[in-house]
């Protein structure tokens, strides 16, 4: 594109010198003769009135009188009736310029100059018209140049941008050229790289989310299996796989969400559903991790509590509390429920040490974490608090103590404290 600009630029103006140069050439030329023309007339009537002037003053005419008033190119011959021709200067060779004037006296006069002296008017007339032209040629060059880089250079840059989107780097580059398609090419690819950014991030958050939420469940799962592979008891085998297949169709509700969160977070799929079966399950789920470990869990609180969202997501946020209290806690978990106002409230504490002080409330960011894990368990879990209305806190530092908040129905039984232990 550079070098086209520049062949275009200079094309335009080497058409425009032709015309213009031509046209000038010929009419310098024309001028340059003219005035030559009028310039040898003008010495014939000039040198015949001086003739005119010595034959009636009856002063002699000699050529040394006449040549100190006469140019040093020309050349003139005087022819006075009855005397002998009189020269002037030296006759020229080839081509010449005449004019011949006849006095009052009946005197002629004959005024000569070289045409080579016309030419040599023309030849540096064209030689300033060829140096003009060429200084244009130049200027319409370096402008040339300067204005394909003014527009070349943008385009590389725009490409260099468009290139740098296909191989996945999403970052704006905010950069404009004063001009305005351009900078409204630039606006498009920073636009798009703004988008292929954010797609970018929720794909890589679904991958994060996918991977951190489907760990617990698959490893559950496998326990559930290795039982089923380590016994011989039939009864022991059917209730194993029974609880194995009810992981599966938790397990498909937890890729379902997960799928539907990252087409909309605002979907939701809230229902009226019975803590004390969430709590249930997750007590069965995780008891042989915690047996693993030489820990205990328990629960406690109120009974029969309903609250209104998704099972689903709640018993994942409140596997990510136990797998946080499991990986980073110490001595029993307990899982309480209680009521404040309209909501119901299950609380997760353990005996461990607690949150750091130098995290605080910055546990819930994702990539933070008080120990060598993923960092995004607790981000996970308030995302889905969240999504389905409700809210998770950390109530207590030391020993920590979780909330999960839900919207509370009214109770359809008396509750009553009651204490489960599942060891």
């Amino acid at each position: 594109m550079r070098r086209r600009l520049i062949q275009s630029t200079l094309a335009v103006v080497l058409v425009v010198i032709a015309v213009f140069g031509v046209s000038l050439v010929i009419v310098e030329t024309r001028t340059i003769t003219a005035s030559a023309q009028e310039r040898v007339d003008s010495e014939a009537v000039r040198l015949a009135s001086i003739v005119d002037s010595r034959i009636l003053a009856a002063e002699r005419i000699t050529p040394e009188l006449l040549g100190d008033q006469f140019g040093a190119d020309q050349y003139a011959v005087i022819r006075i009736p009855d005397r002998a021709p009189i020269e002037v200067g030296d006759r020229p060779d080839g081509d010449v310029i005449e004019a011949t004037r006849t006095g009052e006296e009946g005197e002629t006069v004959t005024v000569q100059e070289p045409r080579s002296a016309v030419t040599r008017e023309v030849a540096r007339t064209l030689l300033i018209i060829g140096a003009v032209a060429l200084l244009a040629v130049i200027a319409a060059v370096l402008l040339a140049v300067r204005q394909a880089n003014r527009l070349a250079s943008p385009l590389t840059d725009l490409a260099e941008t468009a290139e740098r989107l296909g191989s996945g780097d999403p970052r704006p580059r905010h950069k404009r050229y004063g001009v305005p398609e351009l900078d409204r090419v630039a606006d498009v690819l920073d636009s798009s790289a703004e988008r292929i950014g954010r797609m970018l991030t929720a794909e890589r958050r679904l991958a994060a989310d996918a991977s951190h939420q489907l760990r617990t469940p698959l490893t559950a799962l496998s326990m559930r299996l290795e039982e089923i592979t380590l016994t011989d008891d039939p009864d022991t085998v059917k209730e194993e796989a029974t609880i194995a297949l009810a992981q599966v169709e938790r397990l498909t509700d937890v890729v379902q969400r997960l799928l539907t969160n990252s087409r909309d977070p605002r979907t939701g799929s809230a229902v009226t559903f019975d803590i004390d079966e969430v709590i249930q399950q997750q007590l069965a789920e995780w008891r042989p991790a915690y047996r693993s470990a030489g820990r205990a869990i328990v629960s406690s609180g109120k009974r029969h509590l309903h609250a209104v969202g998704t099972p689903g997501a709640v018993a994942q946020v409140l596997a990510a509390l136990i797998e946080n209290s499991l990986m980073h806690g110490g001595g029993t978990v307990a899982l309480r429920t209680r009521v404040t106002g309209n909501q119901a409230v299950i609380e997760v504490t353990d005996e461990g040490p607690g949150v750091p002080a130098d995290l605080g409330a910055r546990i819930f960011e994702r990539a933070i974490s008080g120990r060598n894990s993923t960092g995004i368990g607790l981000a996970v879990a308030r995302d889905l608090a969240e999504a389905d209305g409700g809210r998770l806190e950390m109530l207590q530092a030391t020993p920590p103590v979780f909330g999960l908040f839900l919207s509370r129905t009214p109770v359809r039984k008396d509750a009553g404290e009651d204490r489960r232990t599942v060891r």
